[in-house]
């Protein structure tokens, strides 16, 4: 017996595995909804045959939206870029996807939503990320009143794109660059604990209507972060600050070249290593607020720290493999 289907949009990406298998855990069936079902073949793998279904949709698509939502009892949206690419912009993939998401759930009576957004969504940000954030938030609740909004802030885990790049970088690099002097301060909570964030908020009609900003254990300054990642992967480097105003130049024609100018365009060469958007986010600190409900009104109470997660992953970074026993500092 199962509580009922929830199509996640944005399935198939690093939060969603978990929260697919999450959601299965606690009784649910599961459909992913993606724009490439080869890219998601192993989340069949977070439920037994039957539990996990995925499905080829696009969020900008009003059609297969109503296909992905059809018999569907929630929906949680997952979307989100952290660059822009090609025709892909913020406005497109993350205001006006979760619009038109939302307004076809509430057209189909569905009045559990859940949008995965983020620490920083604010209606007056500079960063276009941070903005559209928030106005797909602002678009979400006036479809469907009673959306639940998560907000987390720097999400890690074996497959995360933020240790998993500095540590990379460190092989490589002489110096890792502290943007605006490394000062940014940040919050990380492991992907695990935003799974579970998701699935208490499909699950208890108590976190109807609210606002919750996620956070880990402690904050840390990306130097700190920084010192901890180099500890962890058994390496010594400078840290070079570079100012704000030298950075958000520099960033915007990086994210144009990465976006227009072919091989960079294809995506054959990554992510670009900066942008200026990122910059800009890099402006703020990325930690709860004060006056904020958090994972803990939600009902968790114990989340995992970057200390007890990290190590078990960054290991494949240092100069000599897991066993490597790591110099005296």
């Amino acid at each position: 017996m199962t509580k009922g289907l929830v199509t996640i949009f944005g399935g198939s990406g690093f939060i969603g595995r978990y929260a697919a298998r999450t959601l299965v855990e606690k009784g649910y069936r599961v459909r992913v909804a993606c724009r490439h079902v080869n890219t998601a073949a192993d989340v069949r793998l977070a439920g037994a045959p039957g539990w996990v279904d995925i499905v080829q949709a696009n969020i900008r698509n009003r059609e297969s939206i109503e296909r992905a939502l059809d018999g569907a009892v929630a929906v949680v949206n997952l979307v989100g870029i952290l660059f822009e690419s090609g025709p892909q912009s913020f406005e497109s993939a993350q205001r006006d996807g979760a619009t038109l998401l939302a307004e076809v759930a509430a057209e189909k009576g569905i009045k559990t939503f859940v949008q995965v957004s983020a620490i920083g969504a604010d209606l007056e940000s500079k960063s276009d990320y941070g903005r559209t954030k928030a106005e797909a938030e602002e678009a979400v609740r006036k479809a469907v009143p009673t959306a639940t909004i998560l907000r987390p802030s720097i999400v890690f885990g074996p497959e995360d794109g933020f240790f998993n790049k500095f540590a990379q970088m460190s092989r490589f690099a002489p110096a890792l660059p502290a943007i605006g002097g490394g000062k940014t301060r940040f919050q990380p909570i492991y992907a695990g604990d935003v799974a579970d964030a998701i699935a208490l908020a499909v699950d208890l009609e108590g976190a109807a209507g609210n606002t919750y900003e996620l956070g880990g254990p402690r904050a840390y300054t990306f130097n700190e972060i920084y010192d901890f990642i180099l500890k962890e992967v058994d390496r010594r480097r400078f840290k070079i600050s570079l100012p704000f105003f030298i950075m958000r130049p520099a960033g915007y024609i990086l994210g144009a070249v990465w976006r227009y100018i072919p091989p960079f365009s294809w995506g054959m060469l990554g992510e670009p290593p900066i942008t200026g958007d990122q910059v800009e986010m890099l402006k703020t600190d990325n930690v709860v607020a004060d006056n904020a409900l958090t994972a803990k009104d939600l009902g968790l109470t114990s989340l995992e720290s970057i200390e007890s997660i990290v190590p078990t992953y960054l290991w494949r970074f240092r100069p000599y493999g897991e066993f490597n026993k790591a110099a005296d500092a």
